[in-house]
């Protein structure tokens, strides 16, 4: 009975990368008026939670230079941390299935890669979007420090050294 409801959940595993690629998806269908107003309200909120954390007194006029000038490093670090959870979450449930090592690193890495590239693609039929290969690169690294994280963890949990596994 048990192993009939592993065999039954397992294909379950894959959910959440299906649902980060969703998220991914539906974040590079925005115009590029869209995005950039979500990414102006993200920035916002950080440097005003800045101003008042850190007691710095800025006025409306450096806090809207701030924006402006951190705004376009908010967006790459947004595009790094969904592909780095999209590798995470690709990551895992190939492990589930038996996918260990440097295969596990190569095929989660080459799946965001070539998600990475489509959703570029997918960007540039979208109004006022274009594709942009520096985009992939910093979509890449994301994935990479996700997949980092995923074999980090694997090694803490396995006790700090490589177990062979059946």
């Amino acid at each position: 009975m048990k192993k009939i409801l592993i065999a039954l959940l397992k294909p379950l595993s894959f959910l959440p990368a299906l649902l980060m690629m969703y998220t991914i998806f539906s974040f590079s269908a925005q115009t590029g008026s869209e995005s950039s107003a979500l990414s102006e309200k993200v920035t916002r909120g950080i440097v005003v939670t800045v101003n008042r954390v850190t007691d710095r007194d800025w006025d409306h006029r450096e806090i809207e230079q701030r924006v402006d000038r951190y705004e376009h490093y908010v967006r790459k670090a947004a595009h790094m941390t969904e592909y780095c959870l999209l590798a995470i979450t690709i990551a895992l449930p190939l492990y589930v299935y038996g996918l260990r090592g440097m295969a596990l690193m190569f095929l989660a890495g080459i799946l965001c890669v070539l998600f990475a590239a489509g959703d570029e693609y997918h960007q540039s039929m979208v109004d006022s979007r274009g594709p942009s290969v520096r985009d992939v690169g910093i979509d890449s690294l994301g994935a990479l420090i996700g997949i980092l994280i995923v074999r980090i963890f694997s090694w803490i949990a396995l006790g700090g050294h490589t177990r062979k596994h059946r």
